[in-house]
């Protein structure tokens, strides 16, 4: 999808049998996590309802597509898809048949292909419009959206506009259920969907905005002072990472102040709110911290290392420092936020928080499109993979350390191998086959020199060679009718390509990882 926020997961947790009839008594089933929780849905206003816990936030300025497939004579939720409505109408069309696509060709690809649709446009008015002027503005939006569904055999069964407090169908014109006024939308959380889904573990996280607040860099008072920190601090770090020697050094002292913000954050007393834990976690970190730990993250192999904290006790203190560096990337740093958006991403995903995972890689493509490591780890999570083969490949190579020491970036035994991990490279870089770019240190060097390493002058993010993982590079997922050996191949590609060096080279170009 162009803005990359689309949720195309596997999710299979509603029943819906037989074609959604607006305003009648067919019976409509909507399924919590496990089929012993089951909810009736029979109107539009109660699909309407749904629509925050199919996706689990509450989406803004949105097409949402619902698959639906039968199971057992009644249809069945399937993948969701979402995409930002563009702003100028002539892009529609291009928009509906992306969407569309996207979401019954990687349904197909799990082996599920969807039988109906459900969609869904909310956006709210702008000044001066009213909520049915929405309606009526984006109604061309759904006939494309229905009629690129048409062209597939997957019929629509049910449009809604959701603006404004209220809802209409695009689908039913029968005044009883359907008012041209529209109909008003329920108090959130006071349906009974919302107590079944309550009851059934279902969590609705507030809006998308809400949540890339987390991750956006805070462009406040003190983004100068964070700004001249990363001037200062990048002056010394991209230097010394260019150097092989001083490489391994700033490797140690990233990863060793990486461990020791995360045991404060760690120890922090808790907070109410998102809000006021993400002001907590700032302010348990310095201006220069944040510029040492932002830095020492451009070279891949400290990110890589750094990329095991994806679990078990320090999965959750790595996540709120990754936050906490992405909100630090202010200014003319903002290409910078790629690594910690990314680890971020990574980290969400492998604790089964899906819905930050994408949102924080497509953050981090949104800072570096070219973003090799951003853009594997998104495709794999959009195509429902099992981020297992990637954990198990990490689990591997810290346990291969012993316990007692690590990798230092080129190799090198490390004080704390607890949290380290062997790099995918070691000083001498592996031969590179004919006709692909070998991205090294040299490479870096050049871009350093020509771009100038001037106190105050903008020093180019460092991107040094290490394995990249291919967490999407064999189809490690959940095809049911070939997931054992698809799974196998995805683990094996993974890890050579750790210890390969990683080489993806583009013709005339180069990508980033």
């Amino acid at each position: 999808m162009t803005n990359h926020s689309e949720t195309t997961g596997s999710s299979e947790n509603g029943d819906i049998p037989g074609p959604v009839t607006p305003g009648r008594t067919a019976r409509t089933r909507y399924d919590g996590p496990g089929d012993e929780h089951q909810i009736t849905l029979r109107t539009p206003a109660e699909l309407a309802d749904a629509l925050p816990y199919l996706l689990g936030y509450r989406p803004e300025d949105s097409i949402v597509l619902a698959a639906l497939r039968d199971r057992d004579g009644r249809g069945r939720f399937g993948g969701r898809a979402r995409l930002g409505i563009p702003a100028n109408a002539d892009d529609w069309a291009g928009a509906a048949a992306q969407l569309v696509h996207g979401l019954v060709t990687g349904s197909e690809r799990r082996g599920v292909r969807p039988e109906q649709m459900v969609a869904y446009l909310c956006q709210e008015p702008v000044q001066g419009e009213t909520g049915r002027e929405v309606m009526e503005r984006l109604r061309p939006l759904a006939q494309k959206l229905r009629v690129e569904c048409g062209a597939l055999d997957v019929p629509v069964v049910e449009a809604l506009c959701i603006s404004a407090g209220r809802f209409w169908s695009y689908c039913c014109d029968e005044e009883a259920c359907c008012p041209a006024e529209g109909v008003p939308m329920g108090l959130p959380g006071t349906s009974v969907l919302a107590a079944a889904a309550t009851y059934a573990g279902i969590q609705v996280r507030g809006s998308l905005s809400e949540l890339r607040a987390r991750l956006l860099p805070r462009e406040n008072a003190t983004a100068r002072e964070q700004e001249a920190a990363l001037d200062a601090a990048a002056v010394s770090v991209v230097s010394r990472i260019l150097d092989d020697a001083g490489r391994s050094d700033v490797a140690e002292e990233t990863l060793d102040l990486a461990q020791r913000v995360m045991r404060r954050l760690a120890d922090a007393p808790p907070v109410s709110g998102m809000p006021a834990e993400d002001l907590r976690d700032d302010q348990l970190l310095a201006h220069d911290e944040a510029a040492a730990l932002i830095l020492g993250l451009q070279d891949r192999t400290t990110r890589d290392r750094a990329a095991e904290w994806m679990e078990g006790d320090e999965a959750g203190p790595a996540l709120r420092l990754w936050r906490a560096l992405a909100r630090r990337c202010v200014r003319s740093y903002g290409e910078h936020a790629a690594a910690p958006l990314t680890l971020a991403g990574w980290v969400a995903w492998s604790a089964g928080d899906e819905l930050e995972a994408r949102e924080a890689l497509a953050m981090a493509l949104g800072a570096d499109p070219d973003y090799l490591f951003a853009r594997l780890l998104h495709q794999a999570c959009n195509e429902g993979l099992d981020p297992e083969s990637v954990r198990r490949c990490l689990r591997a190579e810290r346990g291969g350390r012993g316990g007692g020491g690590g990798g230092a970036a080129d190799g090198e035994e490390q004080a704390d191998g607890t949290v380290k991990r062997e790099p995918a490279e070691s000083s001498s870089a592996p031969q590179v086959p004919a006709g692909r770019r070998r991205r090294t240190a040299d490479g870096v060097r050049r871009r350093a020199r020509v771009q100038g390493r001037e106190p105050g002058g903008r020093i180019g993010r460092p991107r040094t060679l290490a394995g990249g993982e291919r967490p999407g590079g064999a189809r490690t997922g959940r095809t049911r009718s070939r997931a054992t050996g698809a799974e196998a191949t995805g683990r094996r590609e993974v890890c050579a390509e750790r210890t390969s060096g990683g080489e993806h080279g583009t013709e005339g170009g180069e990508e980033r990882a």
